[in-house]
């Protein structure tokens, strides 16, 4: 076993010597070499897994409970699995300590956003839309559903459209929206422009 360790590996440093010069090769082999090999090996895994990741909307809503109504109910989106890099606080890491306080809700005890917290929905193939609550109430007391992201609103402007429910742009930029939900209450939905 030992004899066939060390044909194999004599036979690989042969086939690559024959495609790098001596010194290359002894570096490529050196402890430091290995690391950058590892460390590269590392950086392509991370960059496949971050690549087939999925692109992850959040809408921040100011009843929870009335938005799950309306997503499952009404727009008919089914449920999502929580994405693995949401486990890791990646929400967090990528700029949620910078939300506005103005859209924020005025309870006490604040959002402590994590990334498995809310409700979570396949809106598109490689598209989820992550529904936490947090946004403050509108005029006249309407639920409130807030994001940063046109092409969100977007996508689900067009899934209202798609479903004939009634609706109202109230403007293009930054996009504003009402909706009825199942209660015939009225939701507006609003994109924030940083």
């Amino acid at each position: 076993m030992i004899a066939n360790t060390i044909f194999s590996g004599t036979l690989i440093t042969t086939f690559l010597g024959a495609f790098l010069p001596p010194i290359a090769l002894d570096s490529l082999f050196s402890t430091q070499g290995i690391m950058v090999m590892l460390l590269v090996a590392y950086a392509g895994a991370m960059w496949m897994f971050l690549r087939s990741a999925p692109k992850v909307y959040t809408v921040m809503v100011s009843d929870l409970r009335n938005a799950q109504q309306f997503y499952e109910g009404l727009l008919e989106l089914p449920a999502a699995d929580i994405p693995l890099h949401y486990y890791y606080n990646y929400e967090q890491a990528m700029g949620a300590g910078g939300l506005d306080p103005l859209y924020m809700s005025t309870t006490p005890g604040g959002t402590g956003l994590s990334g498995s917290e809310g409700l979570w929905y396949q809106l598109k193939k490689n598209t989820q839309l992550h529904i936490i609550a947090g946004a403050s109430g509108g005029y006249k007391d309407r639920q409130r559903h807030v994001c940063f992201d046109r092409d969100c609103l977007e996508a689900l402007l067009l899934r209202i459209q798609s479903r004939r429910l009634r609706y109202k742009i109230r403007r293009d930029r930054p996009l504003n929206f009402l909706v009825k939900d199942i209660d015939n209450r009225t939701i507006e939905m609003a994109e924030v422009s940083n």
